[in-house]
């Protein structure tokens, strides 16, 4: 059974969250041959003030460049 971990710094939608649970099954489904009903999605969502990366706060960035955008979402899949 797969299962993927998926933590975001910010948040999404639900519609976005929905779409990416949606996209990450049809992936594991046509390369891997998994059932869907097998396939296990998490989303973490991090607030940004309770996650850094170079000695920063991600808070404390530029904001992205786009609504829903987040260059430093980190992603691990097993």
């Amino acid at each position: 059974m797969p299962f993927v971990d998926i933590r975001l710094a910010g948040s999404a939608t639900r519609e976005q969250k929905a779409a990416i649970v949606a996209d990450v099954t049809q992936s594991l489904v046509e390369r891997l041959g998994k059932s869907p009903a097998a396939v296990q999605v998490v989303i973490s969502e991090i607030s940004t003030e309770n996650y850094g990366s170079g000695g920063q706060l991600i808070a404390d960035r530029a904001p992205a460049s786009k609504p829903g955008e987040d260059a430093n979402a980190a992603v691990t899949s097993q």
